[in-house]
């Protein structure tokens, strides 16, 4: 099996820099768009059907936790393997494996809920970083994006501190 380093993706995917953390391109947004009237109140303004990302994210770097309106699927495509860490709104944690070996509980796709708090790092295991795609619907729109921070995330979550310490940027 032939496998690429980080810089390749980056280079031939013209990977830029993410709020979050991590690399991204926009590869897809629906051209139809769904009306502020058709999506539930959380939205404002309509929203493209939907949209998808490629996503690299380095072993010294991490996706910082956020959260988002819609649901966002990812989907594993190269590099080791990659875990989302997942709290749900009433602070449940649930950690999902990305990658190819379903004998280590590794799958290539997984789903984090809209308005669940999410960001992810390197696994554990082989690989210095991890390509994937993040599938977004209703579409992805930055109005709809909000970055954890350390001290408000931390008292909703007290049970979560070393995860939030280490997932956020403030």
């Amino acid at each position: 099996m032939h496998s690429h380093t980080a810089a390749y993706w980056a280079e031939k995917l013209d990977l830029l820099r993410h709020p979050e953390g991590g690399w991204f391109r926009e590869t897809y947004r629906a051209a139809e768009t769904i009306p502020e009237a058709g999506l539930p109140t959380r939205f404002q303004g309509e929203r493209a059907f939907s949209t998808a990302i490629h996503f690299l994210l380095e072993r010294d770097d991490f996706s910082a936790l956020h959260r988002l309106k819609s649901d966002e699927v990812w989907h594993f495509y190269d590099g080791g393997p990659l875990t989302v860490h997942l709290m749900t709104p009433d602070g449940q944690y649930r950690p999902l494996r990305l990658g190819r070996d379903p004998e280590k509980g590794e799958r290539f796709q997984a789903v984090a809920p809209a308005g669940c708090w999410f960001g992810a790092e390197v696994a554990a295991g082989p690989g210095d970083f991890a390509l994937v795609g993040c599938t977004v619907a209703p579409g992805f729109d930055f109005s709809d994006f909000e970055l954890a921070g350390q001290a408000d995330l931390t008292g909703l979550f007290p049970q979560h501190a070393a995860l939030i310490r280490r997932l956020t940027r403030e």
